[in-house]
């Protein structure tokens, strides 16, 4: 019996162990620039809402990073008739299922279940890859499902001879064979914006919560100052 508990114990350890690790870039998240988390808005509903849903979100919400109702409504809102909707879309599970081998996941916690730093990497990893079904691969995420919906802004790219997509030590280096809409600096700027809103979409008070967050520590501060010396006084008499 002490055996089998002692193994229980360990496999979280050799489940842990046994994941491939990658390299990951470093994102660039900054929940107080609301113009790049407005750009990254606009990125989600152009070119990940028509997939993956965002059913924790409202479009309302996007008030909190200067957006007004009449932008919302004439920019953001393609599938939804007022901005207290959530961010849902027409295709049902099913449907995705049959069509893509498995439904799209919803991207509401996206950035807090894979970090910002997965989610940057992998939208820049995507390199064209024959084998595929979809013709695409990643380099995290390997023999991925999704086909890369960002080529026409990226460009084709491949990987360069020799080179090991799942170096953790290393990035791995591309050969773009076709060029996109968009230079690599501004495409990496553009996912960063991206990346930035679904971190902020994942925990829209994370930065009210931080700040009220130093307010009450300030608080217990002097409140801790305060009942060390009503303390001396009560007991100053007691020996």
């Amino acid at each position: 019996m002490k055996k089998f508990l002692l193994a229980l114990l360990f496999v979280p350890l050799i489940a842990f162990g046994s994941e491939e690790s990658v390299h990951l870039d470093k994102a660039p998240v900054n929940l107080e620039d609301y113009a790049s988390l407005q750009r990254g808005a606009r990125i989600f509903t152009n070119y990940c809402l028509s997939c993956h849903s965002a059913n924790a979100m409202r479009y309302s919400r996007l008030e909190d990073i200067g957006l007004t109702k009449d932008q919302i409504k004439n920019n953001l809102m393609f599938a939804a008739a007022n901005v207290g909707d959530i961010m849902s879309i027409s295709m049902s599970p099913e449907n995705a299922k049959e069509w893509f081998g498995a439904a799209p996941p919803d991207l509401s916690v996206e950035a807090r279940a894979r970090t910002p730093d997965w989610l940057y990497t992998y939208l820049r990893g995507f390199y064209l890859d024959p084998s595929r079904p979809t013709g695409w691969n990643n380099t995290v995420f390997e023999k991925v499902g999704m086909p890369n919906v960002l080529w026409s802004l990226q460009g084709e790219q491949v990987l360069k001879k020799g080179a090991d997509p799942h170096d953790e030590h290393a990035a791995p280096e591309f050969e773009l064979v076709k060029a996109g809409k968009m230079t690599p600096i501004e495409y990496n700027a553009m996912v960063g914006d991206l990346v930035n809103y679904l971190t902020w979409m994942g925990e829209p008070i994370k930065t009210t919560r931080q700040e009220l967050g130093i307010v009450v520590l300030l608080f217990l501060g002097v409140f801790f100052i305060l009942a060390y010396y009503l303390k001396k006084e009560f007991w100053k008499d007691i020996h």
